[in-house]
């Protein structure tokens, strides 16, 4: 792990501590978490909340913990719609993996599904900047596709944290896929205080790094 990871994974978890969350809230939620993360890629979808009560003794208490602990997030109805990495939402990181079709958080998020199950997939994706085309074939933390993705960057505007909201509707939204080193330095130059970019495969090993605990 490079200085400049380790870096911002430090950060990243001071804003969203999600693997000491998970260990904290107990035995019984954190089996359930992990159930919701990988029903997406066995099926497609996140577990309804009749799914989710079939695994816990107390249903209100669970959506209380994962709330609290911005660990999923949940509909104005009450449905569940996202776990991290993963959103119910249409967004602009959608994802082939095990014959199904989900859509990432974020940019970073999308690298982390293939490292944290172990299956190959297929990103499809756009440069936030000019919005052109991004296709990244991964197989853990390797990029399969190098010639067609070599020089893709990921940026990431830090400011955007805020404590007011769940990082699903400010930091995510404003981590992206930049579809060359060129056009990533010129958007980092725009504001360098708040903004900064990654190669890809520092991209990879950031979001491995993250999210990989989470299912252990």
């Amino acid at each position: 792990m490079s200085n400049k990871v380790k870096t911002a994974l430090a950060r990243l978890m001071s804003i969203l501590p999600l693997k000491e969350r998970q260990e904290n809230c107990g035995k019984e939620i954190k089996a359930l978490h992990q159930m919701m993360l990988r029903s997406f890629v066995d099926k497609g979808c996140i577990l309804t909340r009749d799914e989710m009560a079939q695994h816990v003794g107390n249903i209100d208490h669970a959506i209380k913990v994962l709330v609290d602990n911005d660990m999923v997030v949940f509909s104005k109805n009450g449905d569940p719609v996202g776990a991290y990495p993963f959103t119910m939402e249409v967004r602009e990181h959608k994802i082939r993996v095990n014959g199904q079709e989900i859509h990432a958080m974020c940019a970073l998020d999308s690298l982390a599904v293939s490292p944290m199950f172990g299956m190959k997939t297929r990103i499809s994706s756009v440069c936030r900047v000019s919005g052109e085309p991004v296709f990244i074939n991964q197989s853990g933390k390797i990029i399969e596709n190098e010639t067609g993705a070599a020089d893709v960057c990921f940026g990431i505007a830090w400011g955007a944290a805020s404590s007011c909201t769940c990082c699903a509707k400010s930091l995510c939204m404003e981590m992206m896929f930049l579809k060359d080193s060129d056009t990533a330095t010129c958007w980092l130059e725009q504001n360098p205080d708040d903004r900064e970019i990654f190669t890809l495969q520092e991209a990879v090993d950031f979001s491995a790094l993250f999210f990989l605990p989470l299912m252990s």
